[in-house]
């Protein structure tokens, strides 16, 4: 992508994978867990929501929201999260 600062070569195994993502989450100082897809990306032919899609995995791995597909079903599905995320936070189902 044009003026894009982060340049990665892609990755050849799961290792160099890995080590591009920690890489990555230090320089954006994220908080939160980063999750790191298998070289073959079976999360992603599993989970992907073409154009976009969001979902929300509860911890015991199943789906808690599935929003509809993008670009039309991405904004409210965005805008559910919060609730949905307090929801299961607070042990709700």
């Amino acid at each position: 992508m044009p003026n894009n600062k982060f340049k990665i070569a892609d990755p050849k195994s799961l290792e160099e994978r890995q080590k591009v993502a920690k890489e990555m989450a230090a320089q954006l100082k994220l908080s939160m867990p980063v999750l790191v897809d298998t070289i073959d990306d079976q999360v992603d032919k599993v989970y992907a929501g073409w154009p976009d899609r969001l979902y929300i995995i509860d911890a015991a791995g199943k789906i808690a929201h599935k929003g509809a597909p993008g670009p039309g079903g991405f904004g409210p599905a965005v805008k559910a999260a919060p609730e949905v995320l307090d929801k299961l936070l607070s042990g709700g189902k």
